[in-house]
């Protein structure tokens, strides 16, 4: 399924949101008798009829296994699911699909290479390398496996004048010559986006394989692995108007090819023995099972929408609205944001976490809920960053997309106004 390029979409260089809107019908929902506003897209994104509709077609025309049967509708739902693949492929600027292995989501991925190249390549001894800005699904693998292994797990520290990584930190712990460096390209928390590109320079001199979390990044600006040059690349599609339980693992098809399978069984074989077994070509070798063909075929179509709107006018939308957001808090007393200050808009995706005073934020998402303003409340899972980094319990965010514009940022900062009448605050 293709989108065509379609004017009513589009007023000059910037996004109808107007119009997008009437294509996300969660949207027309009423909480407490008020519009949804929707700012929790790095939580998960919404998802347009073009998904929904991609995903129900599905189910009610060609709903068959991939790779088995040599009927029409299963053919249908190979190609279908493949197509999908190529996709992907073409938005991250891989070298094929050989190099795209569809996985849960992010947090997946990131396990897929901790069990399946971590594990056989960092020894006793040896050092990872991420940052203080990441999310558990970056932070908990490498525990677990350098508890295993005995391997040594550093962290690059956060300059908090500006929130981003602090190169001093950076540069001392790369001198270690880590085997791996793990890095989210845009924290979920911060906003803050990593130079992931400067990162795997400096880290491939020093010998280290890259990993780059970019479930943040891919759904909101243009981003091509070959220029990034990593050596895994990792993001969830439900966060990239994608339904759930689908995500992607890109590597490189040499690093591929050396790795062992983490899942066994059906479809990630070639043969099979009572004591072998070969394994199939990439990527299939890393899919063992039925695969979340629904998920796939949703992907691809989240990718024709991504591409019909365009990833440039995304990116360029999600900044105003973040410029708006920061301008509008600066005149709110007792808020104080977090993340790269607004001379430093370049420096950060649509995330904007703040405190209000001394009320917990989950007291603020509660009372924001009442007015129909759905943000995140609590430590984002990166709980280093939040308690010990930023020193807080808690975080209340509010995170854009397409679908969003400067009338959701005034009901938020509305809501605040009922959060400090409700707590006493000037």
């Amino acid at each position: 399924m293709t989108l065509s390029q379609n004017s009513e979409y589009f007023a000059g260089e910037s996004l109808n949101v107007d119009r997008i809107r009437r294509d996300f019908p969660e949207l027309s929902v009423k909480v407490n008798g008020n519009r949804l506003v929707y700012l929790d897209s790095a939580a998960t994104s919404q998802k347009p009829m073009q998904v929904i509709r991609a995903v129900d077609e599905f189910y009610s025309r060609y709903n068959a296994n991939i790779h088995r049967g040599v009927y029409k509708i299963a053919e249908e739902a190979t190609a279908a699911y493949t197509e999908s693949k190529e996709k992907v492929a073409r938005l991250i600027n891989a070298n094929g699909i050989e190099e795209i292995v569809y996985v849960r989501n992010a947090t997946e991925a990131i396990n897929l290479v901790a069990l399946g190249w971590a594990a056989h390549n960092i020894s006793k001894g040896d050092h990872i390398l991420i940052s203080e800005m990441e999310h558990h699904s970056n932070i908990v693998p490498w525990i677990i496996l350098s508890n295993r292994a005995g391997a040594v797990l550093d962290y690059v520290e956060i300059d908090k004048s500006t929130g981003l990584l602090d190169d001093n930190s950076l540069h001392e712990n790369l001198e270690k010559s880590p085997k791996l460096v793990a890095i989210t390209q845009a924290s979920n928390v911060l906003g803050t986006i990593n130079d992931v590109k400067q990162i795997a320079k400096l880290a491939h001199k020093r010998g280290a394989k890259v990993l780059v979390d970019a479930a943040q990044s891919v759904p909101h600006m243009k981003v091509d692995v070959r220029d990034i040059d990593s050596d895994f690349f990792a993001f969830s599609g439900h966060k990239m108007l994608a339904p759930t339980g689908i995500g992607v693992l890109h590597a490189k098809a040499e690093i591929l090819d050396r790795m062992e399978p983490v899942f066994g069984g059906g479809d990630m074989i070639k043969s099979v023995e009572y004591h072998s077994y070969t394994p199939n070509d990439l990527p299939w070798k890393f899919e063992a099972g039925t695969a979340n063909i629904e998920g796939g075929i949703g992907l691809g179509a989240a990718v024709d929408y991504l591409n019909m709107l365009g990833m440039d006018r995304i990116r360029r939308h999600e900044m105003e609205i973040t410029k708006y957001a920061l301008e509008r808090l600066q005149d709110v007393s007792n808020v104080t944001v977090y993340g790269p200050s607004l001379d430093m808009l370049e420096s950060r995706v649509g995330v904007v976490s703040f405190s209000l005073d001394d009320v917990h934020p989950h007291d603020v998402a509660t009372i924001f809920d009442r007015d129909g303003v759905a943000i995140r409340a609590g430590h984002h899972c990166a709980m280093p960053l939040v308690t010990k980094v930023i020193g807080k319990p808690a975080l209340s965010r509010m995170s854009f997309y397409m679908y969003n514009g400067n009338d959701d940022v005034d009901a938020a900062v509305k809501a605040i106004g009922e959060v400090k009448k409700i707590f006493r605050i000037k």
